[in-house]
């Protein structure tokens, strides 16, 4: 059933600017999908909290950010020549490169006339008296608009510590997802970092190599792969754009967005010479991938005992390079599966923890208790910092939605809708909220994707979609209960023949008190869901009632 509200629509004209389409984001995907919709002929507004365009790579500027999707397969396609004369430097670029990289495309594009930045929407409300969009923001804004296109990322909304006292301690805090715009200085400083996922797998080895003492604090061991980054091979870049459609195609039709060799075997058919063999190529090899690790067999993700073969070949690395045995075994992860929680590249990440003024504490042993003034307690110590970097993650895939007070047919709100968890036809749209589309979101491969390649497949689809109702007089898309329904069940069957829900992570909303544990991204793979996508456009939409 669908939980109502009392509100009702507010009356849409008075007042308000007209335009065709509404874009929430001005990173890599509310850029593409404003680019697509001016092709089309639209007036678009583009609302953006920040004060310049790049969303995630704008916000994630702390030290050692970057990317774990190789530079050359990590950009846009939909322009030829853009993609032949951008020239990266690094096999995986850092922020500041990916950052100046989208904005010269919205340079190249003239995007910023349409980008209005420092503004946070607040309220989106359907009006079925009109069939429009009223949009509200922070600042005032009032725009009515025919389409509303959430482009608000999957991992935008930061989330902190839930202990008491954040606020009273009297030194410097920073999140890695909100970091100020200026250098941050920790030379000869005491700091302390809270969590080692992927931003501290990042952060926790540069400032190490500058602070007086360094304390990681871990909640849960991470699987971390080397990156081996290092400076791109100008020949090999201009092998891969002298063959640009070709990889594209072939990242487009494969599981995470980035084509890897088809894997025949069971990791459990082979020899342990064999399967240790091919991990350790992956270990050590400069071009390997985040997901090679994953890709090499063909159970790697579905079955428990072929995929502890590659957790412990990661906890005898570990073993090797940590040289404390006790600090070796307290960074070693157990209980959960590889994979099921995002696996980390990482530079000399172990290697930090050999350090003299480096130390770790588990915090499954002594939890942390509190923020103090002058530092952190747990059950068991307190100590005392001048700096705290709260690397704790993300409101991940819904964080950035529910942050929006968005309300559909009827006056019910979005989030009353997913008390228990997100329902959405194919990660793309919700029943009851008439031409809302929601890129990249809960329901969509996503996040366990090449975020670029899911991102033009959703700003293409939307676009088509658009085009085809503009064309045939249509003024409404409203996916189908039944369908979203059908898809959700759907995504929740795919996700439960594999290991990922034997994990508490931000992919099953884990991280977060009280948020429905379910699986939120798709994980049938990113051809195989844009098949389907393809599959419900060519039959006019199925699922979709247009009116």
């Amino acid at each position: 059933m669908t939980a109502t509200s009392e509100r009702s629509a507010s009356p849409t004209g008075q007042g308000a600017r007209q335009v065709d389409a509404v874009v929430v984001g001005a990173g890599f995907a509310g850029l593409y999908m404003l680019h697509k919709l001016r092709e089309l002929g639209l007036s678009v507004q583009v609302y953006e909290a920040g004060d310049g365009v790049g969303g995630t790579w704008y916000w994630n500027r702390y030290p050692g950010a970057r990317v774990d999707v190789k530079s050359v397969y990590y950009n846009y396609s939909f322009d030829r020549d853009l993609e032949q004369e951008w020239e990266w430097t690094e096999k995986y670029p850092p922020q500041p490169e990916l950052l100046r990289y989208i904005n010269h495309v919205a340079d190249r594009f003239d995007l910023r006339k349409d980008v209005q930045l420092r503004t946070r929407v607040t309220e989106a409300v359907y009006d079925e008296s009109v069939a429009r969009w009223r949009i509200t923001t922070n600042r005032g804004d009032v725009v009515s608009a025919q389409f509303t296109i959430m482009a608000t990322g999957c991992l935008s909304v930061s989330k902190m510590v839930e202990i008491p006292g954040i606020a009273t301690f009297n030194g410097r805090s920073f999140h890695t997802g909100n970091w100020p715009e200026q250098d941050v200085d920790f030379t000869g400083r005491r700091v302390a970092v809270i969590g080692t996922g992927s931003s501290g797998v990042q952060v926790i080895p540069l400032v190490a190599e500058v602070a007086e003492q360094l304390t990681v604090f871990q909640r849960t061991a991470n699987y971390v792969i080397p990156a081996h980054n290092h400076a791109i091979d100008p020949e090999f870049q201009r092998a891969v754009k002298a063959r640009y459609p070709d990889v594209r195609k072939a990242n487009r039709e494969s599981s995470f967005g980035i084509a890897q060799p088809e894997a025949t075997k069971s990791a459990l058919e082979v020899s342990e010479g064999e399967r240790n063999a091919y991990y350790r190529r992956v270990w050590t090899n400069k071009d390997s991938e985040l997901v090679s690790m994953l890709t090499g067999f063909t159970d790697m993700l579905t079955d428990e005992t072929a995929n502890e073969t590659a957790a412990q070949f990661v906890r005898d690395r570990i073993a090797e390079i940590v040289t404390d045995p006790a600090v070796a075994k307290a960074l070693q992860p157990t209980g959960y599966p590889f994979g099921a929680k995002r696996p980390c590249l990482g530079t000399n990440y172990y290697e930090t923890f050999n350090r003299s003024n480096v130390r770790l504490v588990d915090l499954r042993a002594t939890p942390l208790t509190e923020v103090t003034q002058s530092g952190l307690a747990t059950m068991e110590e307190t100590f005392e910092f001048d700096d705290i970097v709260y690397a704790t993650g993300y409101d991940a895939m819904t964080g950035a939605l529910a942050a929006i007070d968005i309300h559909g047919r009827g006056g019910v709100s979005l989030q009353e809708e997913w008390a228990a968890g997100p329902t959405t036809y194919l990660g793309l749209a919700v029943a009851g909220f008439p031409n809302l589309f929601t890129i990249t979101g809960p329901g969509s491969p996503s996040v366990l994707s090449n975020m670029l390649v899911s991102i033009e497949q959703h700003v293409d689809w939307v676009g088509d979609a658009i085009d085809e109702m503009r064309r045939n007089g249509v003024t409404t898309m409203e996916a189908e209960a039944d369908a979203a329904e059908e898809w959700t069940r759907h995504v929740a069957d795919v996700g439960n023949t594999t290991l990922y829900p034997k994990a508490d992570s931000w992919y099953m909303g884990s991280n977060v008190p009280g948020k429905p544990r379910v699986m939120f991204a798709y994980i049938g793979g990113v051809g195989a869901y844009r098949e389907k996508c393809d599959q419900v456009a060519a039959a006019n939409y199925e699922g979709f009632t247009l009116t």
